[in-house]
């Protein structure tokens, strides 16, 4: 939650990837919000009225993941909706002739995005930005684990998350002021 919360503010997409990471650790204690609470509440270097708020909240979306039926794999729709706030945001940045650096900075990373969904049956069914999010969110599992990356593969996500932390930062200039006109559509 504390944690969460901060990531909100300073970068949306280190923010999602919390978040996935956070529903990964949920499953990984079998929903168990005293296992949850042994293992990770109570390392919080907090006072108790915040532990209970954040063990409040590791039981909200252990009822989310339940009632949204994604205990053995998917997200939340409060992560998968912060995925669509994002495209949309993408979408409009590359229509705007505001923002050339943007869509070059995209079109520089299509080819990874396009070999990525080639490579995986599962990424052919999600959108551009999904997979982009899987493939940073793929390596940072890797790591760790402590597993060695390729060169190709270090490549594809150094350009990935260069584009996605331009469009990250443009998310957080559009939330404090919003970049483009409503006439973009």
């Amino acid at each position: 939650m504390i944690i969460a919360q901060a990531k909100r503010k300073e970068n949306i997409a280190e923010y999602l990837l919390y978040m996935w990471q956070v529903e990964d650790t949920i499953r990984a204690y079998h929903f168990d919000i005293d296992e949850i609470d042994k293992n990770i509440i109570s390392r919080f270097q907090v006072d108790d009225e915040t532990k209970a708020k954040i063990k409040d909240w590791y039981e909200n979306l252990i009822k989310m993941m339940e009632l949204e039926h994604v205990k053995e794999k998917g997200h939340l729709q409060i992560n998968k909706n912060v995925l669509i706030t994002l495209t949309d945001l993408h979408l409009q940045l590359l229509k705007s002739p505001k923002y050339p650096q943007y869509a070059a900075q995209y079109y520089q990373t299509l080819p990874f995005i396009v070999e990525l969904r080639a490579k995986t049956p599962e990424a052919q069914r999600v959108g551009e930005l999904e997979t982009c999010f899987n493939a940073l969110y793929g390596v940072l599992m890797l790591k760790l684990q402590g597993k060695k990356i390729g060169n190709a593969t270090q490549t594809a996500i150094n350009n990935i998350s260069y584009f996605i932390g331009l469009l990250a930062a443009l998310y957080k200039k559009n939330e404090e002021k919003p970049l483009l006109d409503d006439d973009i559509n």
